[in-house]
């Protein structure tokens, strides 16, 4: 089982991401990404989708034409965990 966040280590993990924001009732971090197009929204969720598979850890996600919206917790944990802060780098690393 993986095991939960405690403050230090989320405010720790939260200062290397860019543009993440914790929802502290849901426990959660999400990201709000805008692309040129449909084509480069849906290029870029691939490329999450590839990453994501690899770690063996899935985010909760919505495509709307241009705008992909992700939010990462933990399930297994009941909230946010390393494996959310380690999706979120190698996400924030994808679209750098």
């Amino acid at each position: 089982m993986v095991d939960r966040l405690n403050d230090a280590e989320r405010e720790a993990g939260l200062r290397g991401l860019n543009g993440w924001v914790y929802d502290a009732a849901a426990d959660a971090i999400s990201h709000v990404f805008k692309f040129k197009d449909f084509s480069e929204a849906f290029g870029f969720m691939s490329r999450v989708a590839l990453a994501a598979e690899k770690a063996g850890h899935h985010p909760d996600w919505s495509n709307g034409y241009n705008v992909v919206t992700i939010r990462l917790s933990t399930h297994d944990a009941g909230g946010l965990s390393a494996r959310d802060i380690a999706l979120a780098r190698a996400i924030d690393q994808i679209v750098a």
